[in-house]
């Protein structure tokens, strides 16, 4: 099945106030892209690796303007961003004002001067180990003793705040204020993006130094919120949360209650489900069954802080776990939307292009050899790495409420790197779409967008669903919807359905789908656009559905096959492909699950 239309272009007129910086609400609502997950010079290790865009400058990036570097390179994005989050460590952002700025306390200490010195890559791991990582990854972290106290620390995050507000344009580009809370309790990673819906910002932040546990940092939110504030965190890189991000019990080894249950789900609607260090949607080992979930698994995770991978370590995992709190507490802990993000540690927001991927994190990543050969320390290996995610909402408007709003309503999607449009609206009685317009009417009148609850459905519902291609990038090969739920028994189930394609292949009676085909020159890592369509819409009825299970479906589109970026690495320098490295990758966008709740 294969619809080919005109770009969905709903408000034209939202368009021609964007690029006059006036904000014009589109109720239909556009879609927006953005990156989350940025990190600059004032992250200890994105500085130690070698970057020097502070969050004023990743912040012209994001719009598209061109950057000057130290030594002297100017970098540009291909196109500019609508929203940008420059999420810098709190941990250590304080210790990182002292260190680059000569007029702040602490800059003349003996450990900062040693560390603006430092060249050899070997020594700033050896640097960073000894006072980052050894602190940061234990159960009580510290400061280190070249912390000049909380005045630093606050000082750093107004510059934060005040790069973010002269940046903002209502209508044109959103600068949200936010930044990472970094927990790794004993090598798990907890991390969590916060952020805020407009300007309104305390004047100071925690960080894992000073809350060591998630209910603590979803308390402090609270109590942000009784002050006025509107906040939000992301939790990303559960692949390398060894099986702690979505427990059965909670930081202090109690089972999950109600409680724990309806602050996680107040305080975290989004999970970054894709970045630099793989994508965490679901794994091959733990998904045979899926022919796609082999795509960025970054397997290499596991060798390092005995990151073992298990099946609670994805984000399909967490869904699953989540409908079996949900039957037994009334609650779903874990009914995440879907973002993405960079996790750019080189102040370069939204720089995923496969073609001239250079890199991640510095240094560390920032040469054809280092990523043939090297790796980000105590991470990942090289050849593992990501070119990295974008965050994607359907918004109103172009504006940092508007934006905001969406997350919270999870009215969100990801991609992993091209600019891959994604939609779906599930309801009983929804019809067929013969255009995308009637199709979004006809979805929020008698329907529920993604990241949305059907409540005690009563009949089978029907999604319609709706995927365009990024307008400089490769055709789409399909949509799935991707369907969970649990029996009486609290036994998981899932499958996987084949709901549009391109071309004219047909469903096998088992339910698959032949491939689209592959038109890439892996010598010259170039791809043509022959096959696959521009634009895929359709709908699917659920025949099976129980509306006395919980259940979740979300929406899955993939690209067809284009060259990786370390096939464009080798392609340029000769070498060629790497051993055991997929050469061939299929990108994809996933959109937020709508959910079942039976019981209204």
């Amino acid at each position: 099945m294969s619809i080919s239309k005109r770009p969905f272009l709903l408000a034209a007129a939202s368009l021609a106030c964007a690029a006059a910086g006036v904000a014009e609400p589109n109720p239909l609502r556009d879609a927006y892209f953005g990156d989350t997950h940025v990190h600059t010079s004032y992250s200890l290790d994105a500085y130690i690796a070698g970057t020097r865009l502070d969050p004023v400058l990743a912040l012209e990036y994001a719009q598209g303007n061109p950057v000057e570097l130290p030594d002297g390179r100017t970098l540009q994005i291909d196109r500019p961003l609508d929203f940008t989050v420059i999420a810098d460590h709190a941990e250590y952002i304080g210790e990182m004002y002292s260190a680059i700025y000569p007029d702040a306390p602490g800059h003349d200490h003996p450990d900062l001067v040693n560390l603006r010195n430092l060249t050899d890559i070997h020594e700033r791991q050896q640097w960073f180990v000894k006072y980052v990582v050894s602190s940061n990854r234990s159960a009580t972290p510290q400061h280190p003793q070249f912390w000049a106290g909380q005045e630093t620390t606050d000082t750093a995050w107004q510059r934060n705040i005040a790069a973010a507000n002269a940046a903002n344009k209502p209508g044109a580009f959103s600068a949200m204020i936010g930044y990472e809370w970094s927990a790794a309790p004993n090598g798990s990673n907890l991390h969590r993006i916060i952020i805020f819906r407009d300007e309104n910002a305390p004047a100071d932040i925690v960080s894992y130094v000073d809350i060591n546990q998630e209910e603590k940092l979803w308390e402090w939110m609270q109590e942000q919120e009784n002050q006025g504030y509107r906040l939000l965190a992301i939790p990303h890189n559960s692949n390398a949360a060894k099986g702690r991000m979505f427990p059965d019990t909670d930081s202090f080894g109690e089972p999950i209650d109600l409680d724990y249950a309806r602050m996680r789900s107040k305080y975290e609607p989004l999970f970054e489900i894709m970045q630099a260090k793989g994508n965490s949607e679901a794994h091959e080992n733990f998904w045979p069954d899926d022919e796609f979930a082999g795509f960025e698994n970054a397997n290499s995770i596991q060798n390092f802080s005995d990151r073992t991978y298990s099946g609670r370590d994805f984000y399909r995992g967490g869904l699953g776990a989540g409908l079996q709190h949900q039957q037994a507490l009334g609650v779903n802990p874990f009914a995440y939307g879907i973002t993405g993000g960079t996790d750019t540690h080189n102040g370069t927001p939204g720089d995923v292009k496969e073609s001239t991927f250079a890199g991640s994190h510095g240094d560390e990543d920032g040469t054809a050899e280092r990523r043939r050969e090297g790796g980000l320390m105590g991470w990942i290996a090289g050849p593992d790495i990501a070119a990295g995610s974008l965050a994607g909402v359907w918004a109103t408007e172009n504006t940092r409420e508007a934006i905001f709003d969406a997350m919270m309503r999870k009215e969100s999607f990801a991609t992993s790197g091209p600019r891959i449009k994604i939609r779906m609206f599930g309801g009983v009685g929804l019809s067929d779409p013969q255009d995308p317009e009637s199709m979004v009417r006809d979805g929020y009148m008698r329907g529920i967008h993604m990241g949305g609850t059907l409540a005690n459905a009563s009949a089978n519902p029907t999604f319609t669903l709706y995927a365009e291609k990024d307008p400089e990038g490769a055709n789409l090969d399909r949509i799935q919807i991707i369907k969970g739920w649990v029996d009486a028994d609290g036994t998981l189930h899932e499958e996987i359905i084949n709901a549009v394609w391109s071309g004219d292949r047909s469903i096998g009676a088992d339910g698959s789908l032949d491939p689209v085909g592959n038109t890439v020159n892996l010598e010259t890592a170039d791809y043509s656009n022959d096959i696959g369509a521009p634009t895929l819409m359709g709908s699917w009825t659920d025949e099976s559905f129980d509306p006395q299970r919980p259940a979740y479906y979300y929406a899955r589109a993939l690209e067809i096959p284009t060259p990786r970026w370390s096939t464009y690495d080798s392609a340029a320098s000769g070498e060629g492909l790497i051993e055991g490295v997929e050469a061939v990758i299929q990108e994809r966008a996933w959109g937020s699950p709508i959910f079942h709740r039976p019981g209204g």
